[in-house]
């Protein structure tokens, strides 16, 4: 155990919704325990405005929030990372870069909103349940001793991103 905040990397490939609003919740509800991070493997260049609007409506920051490479977590010198959840299922079919510290990695894959056909309302419906999804799945890691990451904390991470009732 280290005496630095536990690092948490959410990566998804354009890093514009999913992985956006999973930092943001992870970062308020994880508090100063935590140094969380998002990245793409080809992001966007901004965050999506749904994802925006979903984290204010709820009460999270969004200060600071950007759109960013997971280049940025690569090099020696970068925040150390210890767990790495992918949010999509093309960012987890990708073939990851060798993170440093080899951290924990699983797989939390949520259907993208941005993705959603409709008018706005459809699409802050769609937003809203992610938001649902993301927040339980990140109780769910609050709730395990995360300060001992061992075999059985790898599994639970991973059995986190099947949670049935996590499907709102």
């Amino acid at each position: 155990m280290t005496d630095r905040p536990i690092g948490i990397l959410f990566l998804c490939t354009g890093n514009s919704a999913r992985s956006i609003i999973a930092e943001k919740l992870m970062a308020d509800l994880g508090g100063e325990e935590f140094a969380v991070f998002s990245a793409g493997s080809q992001p966007t260049g901004a965050p999506n405005a749904f994802a925006l609007e979903v984290l204010r409506k709820n009460g999270n920051s969004v200060e600071g929030v950007r759109s960013k490479s997971w280049n940025e977590f690569l090099d020696a010198d970068a925040t150390p990372i210890d767990i790495v959840l992918t949010v999509c299922d093309s960012a987890a079919s990708e073939a990851c870069p060798i993170w440093p510290g080899h951290p924990m990695q699983a797989h939390w894959g949520v259907e993208d909103p941005a993705a959603v056909d409709g008018d706005d309302e459809d699409k802050r419906v769609a937003f809203a349940k992610t938001y649902a999804q993301m927040k339980l799945r990140i109780m769910g890691l609050l709730a395990l001793d995360y300060h001992v990451r061992d075999a059985s904390f790898q599994r639970a991470l991973s059995q986190i991103g099947q949670m049935e009732n996590a499907n709102v």
